[in-house]
């Protein structure tokens, strides 16, 4: 299996589980005590267990995720250092690997209208050759015609007038 293979094998479950874990952030009741600051200055797993808070790991802060957001503004803290679902992915790889899903997806559809549109191109050349075929074969037909009947006509021609070639020439000079 190559790498975008494997890229995939990771990528889609974890965009997966992270729009899962979006999805119950923001159903979370909003009179529920979230308390993620009593989490500051534990660790990321502790922080994580609940999915309304966002881990800094550069200032080791727990805090509640700004649903508001997509993502968290640089003020709060830099992509590089949040986490958020799971620890072992910031933000930036989190990115980088959706973009990258998303472009893999969005080249092989390309890829597949491409070579529909091609198919159905070559199918309709081979009617057109087809139909040319079947045209030519039909003049070709017309023509052989026109010559029988235009040798048949000089052939009466030539008999009225007596210029008529016999199978024989020199069936002229026999003595009959």
């Amino acid at each position: 299996m190559g790498f975008l293979g494997r890229l995939y094998l990771l990528g889609l479950p974890l965009l997966l589980w992270t729009l899962n874990a979006m999805v119950l952030g923001t159903f979370a009741a909003a009179g529920q005590e979230m308390g993620c600051q009593k989490y500051t200055n534990k660790t990321c797993e502790e922080c994580l267990k609940n999915v309304t808070c966002l881990w800094c790991s550069s200032s080791k802060k727990c805090m509640e995720y700004p649903v508001r957001n997509i993502l968290p503004p640089s003020s709060l803290c830099a992509l590089s250092s949040a986490r958020w679902g799971v620890c072992w992915v910031n933000f930036e790889a989190l990115i980088i690997t959706m973009s990258v899903v998303g472009g893999i997806i969005l080249v092989t559809l390309f890829i597949c209208c491409c070579f529909c549109c091609r198919k159905k191109k070559n199918r309709k050349a081979d009617k057109d050759d087809e139909k040319a075929a079947r045209e030519r074969e039909q003049r070709r037909v017309r023509q052989e015609e026109r010559r029988v009947e235009m040798k048949t006509r000089h052939d009466e021609i030539r008999k009225k007038y007596g210029l008529f070639k016999e199978e024989n020439p020199y069936a002229k000079f026999e003595n009959n």
